[in-house]
């Protein structure tokens, strides 16, 4: 890590130069701070909508810090919301920290909720020159339930003019920067739903011709869907299976439930898919002589879009703290911070976690994310969230610009629900 700002204009210096130099000292002032808060929420992991402890240490931490700290924000148990200062220009920092089941964080969400805290604190201290608000949003439950699109729908971003959060990554094979660039970060659209099938229960043997069998109307639909597979787009991934197949082998079953999952990197192709699918398990609801139904379990994700010029500006910071960059594309998986950037100005960047091979959501990561690499991570995160909050804050043509752009988003917008 590098305790001097290199800033990003040509020059070499700007008016935010001074107030930068303010919030990366904040940030080394708290080290010891951020990295115990890492570790403890590390220690005890807790799986989506139960982060009770992980999001009651980090409001009292925030509370602690001057900030007006609402509890069980938008309507959510183990959501949060810290808000510092009155000034007209909005940055929504988000803090995730959930687990996974198992394996613990082994997404290193940890890692998130330190950095978004330390880089909000910093924003904190220099939020008067900059005529800066600062919220930090507790956002529960990324990994499986969508706390993002639930408060997206609550009206916890209607007020945000950017939004920002980092996530930490293993070194990629074959990359040539420790980083990948902020806008080569991609995620997938991602619905998930089931299918209930109805039938009609009888005797397997005695009265078979009785019967109306849910069971082979899923196993049906899902042999459609793999069938289907072949006349899909490149990038696009389905998944299913039967969660509820029957009672016993002697009866007929009357009810089956299939879980079914798709994404695809684009919305119109993953809306079309969704149709398809669908038709898959129609068919076999009529071949078999079925009722059937569907209905969502969570909500659904949209893909990333990151903002280029919020992009851009945090590789420049990153790039400041001695970490170099590599332009191949990132990412893969889903986030519920494709749903904010559709609607706000975002950016989701990758931080590395250097010398660490080990994949997310494998225990490997688990451990990764607890380490000093990791520790660096938290440390560089907060300061390059920070730096790129105060390039654009001190800057008057890229705050009017996003100013123009909240003014020019009509109410509500924030709240519409993504759907395939």
């Amino acid at each position: 890590m590098n305790d001097t700002v290199t800033d990003t204009a040509a020059s070499g210096v700007t008016p935010a130069t001074g107030i930068k130099n303010r919030a990366y000292a904040d940030v080394e002032e708290r080290r010891a701070q951020l990295l115990d808060l890492s570790r403890r929420i590390h220690e005890h992991p807790e799986l989506s909508w139960e982060e009770h402890d992980a999001a009651a240490l980090i409001a009292e931490t925030m509370r602690d810090a001057g900030f007006d700290v609402t509890t069980a924000a938008y309507g959510l148990d183990t959501a949060f919301e810290a808000v510092y200062g009155s000034g007209d220009f909005t940055v929504a920092v988000c803090a995730e920290y959930d687990a996974l089941p198992g394996i613990g964080h082994a997404c290193g969400h940890n890692v998130i909720a330190a950095s978004g805290v330390g880089a909000a604190l910093a924003l904190a201290a220099v939020a008067d020159d900059l005529g800066l608000r600062v919220k930090l949003l507790g956002t529960p439950a990324e990994e499986h339930g969508g706390g993002k699109c639930a408060m997206l729908e609550a009206g916890a971003w209607e007020d945000v003019d950017i939004s920002l959060m980092v996530h930490g990554m293993s070194e990629t094979p074959g990359m040539t920067g420790d980083n990948h660039r902020a806008a080569a970060m991609r995620s997938t659209a991602v619905e998930r739903f089931e299918v209930v099938f109805t039938g009609k229960t009888a005797h397997a043997a005695g009265a078979p011709e009785q019967g109306i069998n849910a069971g082979n109307a899923a196993i049906l639909s899902l042999n459609a869907i793999a069938m289907l597979r072949q006349q899909l787009p490149k990038e696009t991934n389905l998944n299913a299976f039967i969660s509820e197949g029957g009672q016993a082998t002697n009866i007929i079953p009357d009810r089956t439930v299939v879980q079914m999952e798709l994404r695809a990197y684009d919305l119109d192709i993953w809306r079309e898919m969704k149709q398809h699918v669908l038709k898959c398990f129609e068919g076999a609801a009529i071949a078999t002589g079925c009722a059937w139904d569907w209905a969502p379990t969570e909500y659904p994700y949209a893909p990333l879009a990151p903002d280029e010029r919020l992009a851009a500006i945090w590789d420049a910071n990153l790039e400041s703290l001695g970490r170099t960059l590599d332009d191949t594309t990132s990412g893969g998986g889903s986030t519920d911070m494709g749903n904010v950037s559709q609607v706000v100005p975002s950016i989701h960047p990758l931080i590395t976690f250097r010398g660490t091979t080990a994949p997310p959501h494998n225990p490997g990561f688990t451990e990764a994310a607890i380490s000093e690499t990791a520790n660096d991570a938290v440390i560089d995160s907060a300061r390059a969230l920070a730096a790129t909050v105060i390039d654009v804050a001190a800057d008057p043509e890229l705050r009017a610009d996003y100013l123009g752009r909240t003014a020019a988003r009509p109410a509500g917008a924030t709240q519409v629900p993504f759907s395939a």
